[in-house]
């Protein structure tokens, strides 16, 4: 029996928080196909390369970033045919939360990388179906997993952290309920000591993120 092989790619969706928005990293694909086009970051996984350490060179490659800073993870296998008019080409993508961060440098196929906002549409390949599920995938991690803290810097306020789940939400909540939930859950956030300065009222305890891998109960998702 003939094998037909195919290639493998790796595309990756990264979340960042930026100017109070949620923000997808794009590149602009500076060669075909799709030239010119708008498209997740990755690229063609090498003999002998492992699919993790293949995403962490393409987001160094490409952007300049790396992902040590937040949360990186496999989100989705896509193999339709015709996804890619170059042949059979299977993409394994990677869902990254990252804290805020500087313009990212293009580099290798790429001739330009932004961050953009989510609502973004129109992507090379099938790129928005990849980025509607990283996004599906992040929205629902936030509500039973401690990963909204990949958002935040290393020591951080109950409100900075609560607006990490109003920006993804895309909701607002109560103030007083949502520190109630987060102070109480065990293992979620713990206090640092440290304190912040705020423009009025007394100074804002700081947190980090605890050794809770589930939130129970989780924080639950106001309806939309």
């Amino acid at each position: 029996m003939t094998l037909n092989m195919a290639a493998v790619t790796v595309d990756l969706v990264l979340l960042t928080i930026r100017q109070g928005a949620l923000q997808v990293l794009l590149i602009r694909r500076g060669i075909p196909p799709y030239q010119d086009r708008w498209a997740l970051p990755g690229g063609f996984v090498l003999d002998g390369e492992d699919l993790d350490a293949a995403a962490v060179r393409e987001l160094r490659e490409e952007t300049g970033l790396d992902p040590q800073a937040g949360h990186l993870e496999q989100l989705a296998t896509y193999g339709t045919p015709g996804r890619d008019p170059r042949g059979r080409v299977v993409t394994v993508a990677y869902l990254a939360l990252l804290p805020d961060l500087p313009a990212p440098t293009a580099g290798s196929d790429a001739s330009g990388a932004e961050w953009r906002p989510c609502d973004v549409r129109d992507l090379a390949f099938d790129h928005d179906r990849i980025l509607a599920d990283g996004l599906e995938r992040a929205r629902a991690k936030l509500e039973y997993t401690p990963l909204a803290t990949a958002f935040c810097p290393p020591e951080f306020t109950v409100a900075q952290l609560r607006e990490v789940y109003e920006t993804v939400w895309q909701t607002t909540l109560d103030p007083r309920n949502f520190h109630r939930k987060v102070t109480s859950a065990e293992g979620f956030v713990e206090p640092t000591g440290n304190t912040a300065i705020r423009d009025r009222g007394r100074p804002a305890q700081l947190y980090r993120r605890g050794p809770a891998a589930l939130l129970h109960p989780p924080l639950l998702r106001p309806s939309r």
